[in-house]
């Protein structure tokens, strides 16, 4: 027999088994525009017919918001482990520049549940679409197009809840995914946030919050998606995915417009009024990608859209000016898409050109009469990248 020491390889690994793989991702910027800084502002406002009073859970640091001159947006903390056979775990946490600390996301997912099966659990992005699962520093361009921005918010859609997928065992990619969140968004399933500044100005006018006629906020699930992503076999070079999803909210509140001091209103001014009822969404989404095997990115190319459709079938709880339409249906559709392409055209250089456009149908509807319609909002964005390296990347953007 021979003897051994023991080298304490052993009890070094049980002690760093269960620590996470930790990330730093710091993300900034230097913006400018030509009307004193409000561009990032109208981006937002682009749609028509989401400027709701106090709706939405929109808390924390928004993607894409900036000041003229510099701007630091965010660094992200990413966690990630594997808990044991059967669990992986992340966490990621967002820090803005005046100190704010955001949970962006924190879940699990199972790893050996059979027939291809596998759950997701906790706060996390959807898996609709194609960039509604990626950060910033994943995007190709340093802004939200205008599509996601305004119909699904700045981050995307992202809530807590509960998600199930399956890959079937066929010849080529197929994925299909349920979800059930508790439907906590900011556009589709928003519910109105009464904060102190519409109270004092319901108080000014003798109004008070239960004046508006809302309902509580329902128990969730509110939110449900779902979705399917296919990939033909195009050989080594060349990839394609095509995806299709649907989301339904089955409550969703707005408030429009301002307490008024004096009826009737005034050319230009909109009486309070709150809507209610549900919101549903869907949409398509295709990427292609060609790998064209040169150092560091060159010669590769790769091409993406979406398109994305959205209705809100709301009811009138409360008008201040119009009593008489209490209870009237209101239709609000709008849609919007984003078409962009990214090249190679250098080691480890990139230029990409995007066109969104979002109010393509942007109308209101009732009784099966167009009330109002507005326009569309479209733009150009061209970006030039350079990264020195995989873990690093610096932009020019002009749009």
């Amino acid at each position: 027999a021979v003897a051994r020491e023991r080298s304490g390889l052993a009890s070094l690994t049980s002690g760093t088994s269960f620590n996470p793989q930790i990330s730093v991702i710091l993300d900034g910027n230097y913006y400018q525009d030509d009307i004193d800084g409000e561009g990032t502002e109208l981006l937002g406002e682009a749609d028509g017919i989401s400027h709701v009073h106090g709706a939405g859970h929109n808390h924390g640091h928004a993607h894409g918001g900036a000041e003229q001159g510099f701007n630091f947006r965010s660094a992200e903390l990413a966690f990630s482990t594997n808990v044991d056979n059967y669990f992986d775990a992340v966490a990621l946490l967002a820090l803005s520049s005046d100190g704010t600390v955001e949970l962006e996301e924190a879940y699990f997912q199972t790893r050996s549940l059979p027939y291809g099966l596998k759950v997701k659990a906790g706060k996390f992005l959807s898996d609709i679409g194609y960039m509604n699962n990626q950060h910033p520093h994943n995007w190709d361009f340093t802004d939200q197009n205008l599509a996601y921005l305004n119909l699904l918010g700045g981050h995307g859609l992202r809530d807590t809840g509960v998600q199930v997928t399956w890959l079937p065992d066929w010849d080529q990619y197929t994925l299909f995914g349920f979800e059930l969140f508790q439907g906590e968004q900011e556009k589709l399933g928003a519910l109105a946030e009464i904060d102190e500044h519409l109270e004092e100005e319901l108080d000014a006018v003798g109004l008070t919050t239960n004046t508006l006629a809302l309902s509580d906020e329902n128990d969730g699930p509110r939110l449900y998606t779902a979705f399917a992503k296919y990939s033909p076999d195009l050989g080594y070079d060349h990839a394609l995915q095509l995806g299709a999803w649907g989301g339904w909210a089955d409550q969703h509140q707005e408030i429009h417009g301002e307490p008024l001091a004096a009826l009737p209103p005034a050319p230009g001014e909109t009486p309070l009024h709150s809507l209610e009822g549900d919101a549903w969404m869907w949409g398509l989404d295709a990427v292609y990608k060609y790998d064209a095997a040169g150092a560091y990115g060159q010669g590769d190319f790769k091409l993406q859209g979406e398109y994305i459709w959205q209705r809100k079938d709301l009811n009138v709880a409360y008008h201040q000016a119009l009593p008489g339409v209490i209870g009237d249906q209101r239709k609000f559709t709008e849609d919007g898409l984003y078409l962009q392409g990214v090249y190679g055209f250098a080691p480890r250089w990139k230029a990409g050109l995007r066109y969104d456009v979002v109010g393509l149908t942007n109308k209101l509807e009732s009784a099966g009469t167009t009330l109002q319609e507005w326009g569309s909002s479209d733009r150009w964005t061209a970006a030039l990248t350079w990264q020195p390296t995989e873990y690093s990347a610096m932009r020019l953007q002009y749009s």
